[in-house]
């Protein structure tokens, strides 16, 4: 398996709030010895203290790429993305019934070797204000299966306990 332009493999983690993307990119992150960009939204509302609208998508989503490609140059075999573009797309469309031009652009030229679409299986819990106030995940697990499927975008669907979920990528990524 080789990366786009012999650089580090980047591996998308994709899925609902409160699906374990950030547990599992930190814990591959430590198996692989390797990086992981953390989901910028949350440094958004915390940093904000409110919850982004729809003129702040872009943005968000610009950002996440941008600390991507800065980790991807300082990764060793892969760099791991705790949520990519295309969610702040899915998660326009949820929200605000649309993707705007821009950031319809931005998701579709983001390219990852690898895509993990977590399974909402893992209990929800609230986060504040990063998370919605109720469970959202079939929705917008509805919405990623859409988007996934019609941009084109091969993805490999895990779920269970982290221990089963790294199990799944190791099976995909070797050791």
């Amino acid at each position: 398996m080789t990366a786009f332009g012999g650089q580090a493999m980047r591996v998308a983690i994709v899925g609902s709030a409160s699906s374990g993307k950030t547990t599992l990119a930190q814990a591959l992150a430590l198996r692989y010895e390797s990086v992981w960009v953390p989901e910028y939204l949350r440094e958004f509302v915390e940093t904000r203290g409110r919850v982004p609208v729809e003129a702040d998508q872009l943005h968000i989503a610009q950002t996440q790429a941008a600390r991507e490609d800065l980790a991807a140059a300082r990764a060793g075999r892969f760099v791991f993305c705790d949520t990519t573009p295309l969610m702040t797309a899915v998660y326009s469309r949820h929200y605000f019934g649309r993707i705007d031009d821009a950031l319809a652009q931005l998701a579709a030229s983001r390219r990852y070797d690898v895509t993990f679409a977590c399974a909402p299986d893992i209990p929800w819990q609230p986060d504040g204000l990063q998370r919605e106030p109720e469970d959202q995940s079939a929705a917008v697990n509805t919405i990623l299966t859409a988007e996934l499927i019609s941009r084109g975008i091969a993805h490999v669907r895990i779920h269970g306990p982290l221990e089963q979920r790294m199990a799944q990528v190791e099976a995909v990524l070797g050791r």
